[in-house]
């Protein structure tokens, strides 16, 4: 048997509650994927997510189904084929570039000809609450450089004045996560110019986006839930202006690396951002997010415990895991 391969789930409890539209977590649950070869170890992690009918039973059986042919020497392109986009294909890429990087000697930044990581402004997320506790914690984080504001449809006006207001220098980003109708969306167009928004994420149901067609704002709209693979890109056209690439959805760097490329030839903004996960779940999304508009890849921060030679943060600035904890 050429390789071996151990598959865990870990749960990382929050160091408080992250509320969105779709309801509030309390842990990032996790399911990670450790590859030897020989004394090489390359690791994984992915984040299964209910609303892609994932759990973190469903990600390990995908990936149980696959162990002979990964043991036996399968590589990213033959997963590519095999695999679904999602999170048992994410870890699984992750933990293969990682040992191809390891047993060549060649970090993944060098392989695809990126400059070596170095700091980036990563967006902080406020998660839904009263106004007076978001722009509480708004006025804590000002001045970091880029702010994330979770909203619903319960009056998102005064939620985000609130953060304006406590953070007046701020780029701001807007992710209802589907809430919005095409109704309300037109009545925050005022709104979000006065706040002087710079990317709404997702607003509609990612199912009921074609009324963007008909919807001319000033402010680019980004498709998350709406954009997957790179064959999803052909859809965006005339109803996003940016698509926010994660890895869980696109199935790990490989494909991501796909889509962030033909995006960029289609003219859209880029986002990478991630789930609310540990450190080796935004290590290889580093080596996409020197490229990006946004980056959003705050999750580890959520923790109460991270990796701890995992990515720092430094004011608003992201600096990247220690030398050896992924990619080479």
């Amino acid at each position: 048997m050429l390789r071996q391969l151990t598959i865990e789930e870990r749960r990382f409890p929050l160091a408080a509650p992250f509320r969105i539209s779709r309801g509030v977590k309390h842990n990032a649950d996790v399911v990670t994927v450790a590859m030897r070869q020989g004394d090489k170890c390359g690791r994984g992690e992915g984040v299964p997510y209910a609303r892609y009918g994932e759990s973190a039973a469903s990600v390990i059986e995908q990936m149980e189904q696959l162990r002979p042919q990964l043991a036996a020497g399968m590589g990213r392109d033959e997963l590519l084929a095999r695999l679904p986009a999602g999170a048992a294909r994410n870890a699984l890429d992750a933990a293969l570039w990682d040992l191809e990087s390891q047993l060549s000697g060649v970090p993944v930044w060098q392989r695809l000809a990126r400059p070596q990581r170095a700091a980036l402004v990563t967006a902080l997320t406020i998660g839904i609450d009263t106004p007076e506790r978001m722009g509480a914690a708004a006025a804590r984080i000002a001045g970091a450089g880029l702010i994330k504001i979770k909203v619903d449809a319960d009056d998102p006006a005064a939620r985000i004045d609130a953060v304006r207001r406590a953070a007046p220098h701020d780029r701001l980003i807007v992710d209802p996560n589907e809430s919005w109708t095409i109704e309300l969306l037109r009545e925050m167009q005022q709104p979000l110019a006065r706040a002087g928004v710079d990317l709404l994420e997702q607003p509609l149901p990612a199912n009921a986006d074609d009324a963007l067609l008909d919807y001319s704002g000033s402010i680019p709209i980004c498709a998350d839930e709406a954009c997957h693979e790179t064959r999803d890109l052909p859809r965006m056209r005339g109803r996003y202006q940016a698509i926010n690439i994660k890895l869980d959805k696109t199935g790990g760097l490989t494909e991501a690396w796909h889509l962030l490329r033909a995006a960029r030839r289609e003219g859209f903004k880029v986002m990478v951002g991630c789930m609310v996960c540990s450190s080796l779940g935004i290590a290889p999304a580093l080596e996409l997010a020197r490229e990006a508009a946004f980056v959003d890849l705050d999750g580890p921060f959520w923790l109460q415990h991270d990796h701890p030679d995992g990515v720092q943060l430094q004011g608003g600035s992201l600096l990247p895991p220690s030398s050896g904890f992924w990619g080479g």
